[in-house]
């Protein structure tokens, strides 16, 4: 129940963050170069981070 509630209130926290951030920017990465809303940039970057703290707190298998 406790983690809900925290996930909820960091959810909101989050969307709050990103509605605020909807200007236009340049975002460079290696060779390309992409135009979009810092919003978008900003899920983005959480969505990626999600994933990756998924994969490493994945159980192992033993082999």
């Amino acid at each position: 129940m406790g983690k809900t509630i925290v996930f909820v209130i960091l959810a909101v926290l989050i969307l709050l963050f990103v509605i605020q951030n909807t200007q236009v920017v340049e975002t460079r990465f290696l060779v390309w170069t992409i135009s979009m809303s810092r919003s978008l940039l900003l899920l983005g970057t959480f969505i990626i981070g999600v994933i990756a703290g998924w994969l490493v707190r994945r159980p192992r298998h033993k082999g």
